[in-house]
């Protein structure tokens, strides 16, 4: 027994540890036969199911090594052999990817509320604050309550109206910043400024004021770059749990634990010096944070915050509203670059319809008609999120046909569906003019073409971003001419995607801008 194994201990403690082995081994046995019969169980009930079709997969990881860094191209290239409807095992996770507009129509509209929940992330729980913000909240009273502050107080059309302003003086700022590169003959970085103009936009409808210059301008914009890197890591621990402690030793946990800590101390700093200054704000220039404040003060509204969401949404915002916004703008811009004729078609209505006037205005903006469509058509080819934020069924439920189980895990490949040729002529092909001949848009109601997602997870700030693309773009090609550096040919443009949960160019957006003379 145990005494001539290890002749080492005592043979009080020796008898000590025969006793419990005796008294454990029936529980032993029964709690292995609990094993087997669950296993059994789970195994011929999805045997009998109609599961979607799927890859062959490996052994504790599954299918995540399919994955690639470009999970968006490899997604196609399995929905390709597997079809439009295809389940994945990634590590432990079950994993429903869609990849066709009929497929996304019934994920995202017929059974939209099976489908409102979000899986779970330790590091976007820890980073969010339990999920006290909207994108990433459990489907819920919770949720419903911030969906409701977000829609009608922060992002609702009116409130976007009174932002006008901002986004005016940003894109202003934004041309004397070009002007001043092409008056010393140098290239301009578009990439660079693009997120700075996105993140000044968002910091001041949120904060009321810009964090740009000085120690604390380099250390936001540092928070704000390792808030969006940590949010979209690879985390072990959310597809095999079992080996979440490789986090420790990559250090990830530390990582994100000083992300939080940073920027929950940097937001207390701001929400309190909100509150002393918010003795006769009016209501029409109150930022994000002014408003959350007054609902949390206000319990007639019929919402109560506490600090938390507001830190939450807030960094939603953030989190939602920049890099993604950065990223249509920079892919707009490398198409129009790709194709001189579509950008003088783009250039001649911004000036037709603004004149001479030194600069563009939302009211100039809401009178072009080939220029939406140019960024309708980047946003097909290029969707920020190529992969839209993960969704989790909450209940059994059939999918054309399939059987998909409660806690499966959906991914929707927009970026597939967006270059589908049984939905889009020649979809690999830049053309506007697809978009001037049809009423498809991407406020949801179109399936094909769903680049901010749709039903009720889907991004509540679409108004939101798009006025800020419109005007940067209206304004950029009102006041310039546009060309590559050391002559290059538009073919020559290295268009090379950046893994990421955002897809940007690999490389800078490096031009060279010469202002128009009217």
């Amino acid at each position: 027994m145990i005494s001539s194994v290890y002749p080492e201990y005592s043979s009080k403690f020796v008898k000590m540890l025969e006793v419990q082995a005796i008294i454990l081994h029936p529980y032993s046995l029964a709690c292995l036969l609990f094993i087997f019969v669950t296993k059994w169980f789970f195994f011929n009930s999805a045997r009998n199911k109609n599961l979607p079709p799927s890859p062959l997969k490996i052994p504790v990881v599954g299918n995540l090594l399919q994955l690639g860094l470009y999970p968006h191209r490899s997604l196609q290239f399995l929905a390709k052999r597997h079809g439009p409807l295809m389940l994945l095992h990634l590590g432990n996770a079950p994993t429903l990817v869609v990849s066709s507009a009929d497929g996304a129509r019934e994920i995202l509209r017929t059974h939209d509320v099976i489908f409102s929940s979000r899986p779970d992330s330790s590091i976007a729980r820890r980073l969010l604050y339990d999920y006290k913000d909207l994108s990433l909240a459990p489907y819920g009273e919770y949720w419903r309550q911030m969906r409701s502050i977000c829609v009608v107080q922060l992002l609702s059309y009116k409130r976007v109206k009174l932002f006008q302003s901002i986004r005016e003086e940003e894109t202003a700022l934004l041309v004397q910043n070009v002007e001043l590169f092409s008056s010393r003959s140098l290239q301009v970085d578009l990439s660079e400024l693009f997120s700075e103009l996105t993140n000044d936009v968002v910091c001041r409808v949120s904060f009321g004021k810009k964090y740009r210059e000085g120690d604390s301008g380099r250390k936001f914009k540092k928070l704000l770059e390792e808030f969006g890197a940590v949010l979209g890591v690879f985390n072990v621990r959310d597809f095999i749990p079992w080996l979440g402690w490789i986090n420790y030793l990559t250090g990830l946990n530390a990582r994100v634990e000083w992300v939080f800590k940073e920027f929950d101390r940097f937001l207390n700093e701001v929400i309190e010096e909100s509150k002393a200054n918010r003795v006769g704000v009016n209501e029409d220039k109150m930022n994000f944070v002014d408003v959350l404040l007054e609902i949390q003060n206000n319990s007639t509204d019929g919402a109560s915050i506490g600090s938390d969401s507001i830190k939450a949404i807030i960094l939603d915002m953030f989190a939602a509203g920049t890099d993604t916004t950065h990223t249509a703008l920079e892919w707009t811009m490398t198409e129009l670059l790709k194709h001189p004729e579509v950008m003088k078609k783009a250039q001649d209505e911004i000036r037709r319809i603004t004149g001479s006037e030194k600069s563009v205005t939302q009211d100039d903006v809401e009178k072009t008609l080939y220029l939406k469509a140019v960024i309708k058509e980047s946003l097909r080819l290029h969707p920020p999120i190529p992969l839209l934020v993960p969704r989790e069924s909450t209940k059994d439920v059939k999918v054309q046909g399939y059987d998909i189980l409660a806690k499966t895990r959906v991914i929707i490949n927009a970026w597939t569906i967006g270059r589908d040729p049984s939905s889009w002529e020649k979809p690999d092909e830049f053309r506007p003019e697809r978009f001037l001949e049809s009423a498809i848009d991407f406020k949801g109601n179109d399936f094909q073409f769903i680049p901010f997602g749709a039903g009720r997870r889907g991004c509540p700030g679409t108004t939101f971003a798009s006025s800020l693309i419109e005007i940067t773009l209206a304004s950029l090609l009102h006041k310039f001419s546009w060309a590559l550096p050391g002559g290059a040919k538009p073919e020559d443009l290295d268009i090379t995607e950046a893994p990421g949960l955002a897809i940007h160019r690999k490389f800078p957006l490096l031009v060279i801008a010469t202002p128009h003379s009217f």
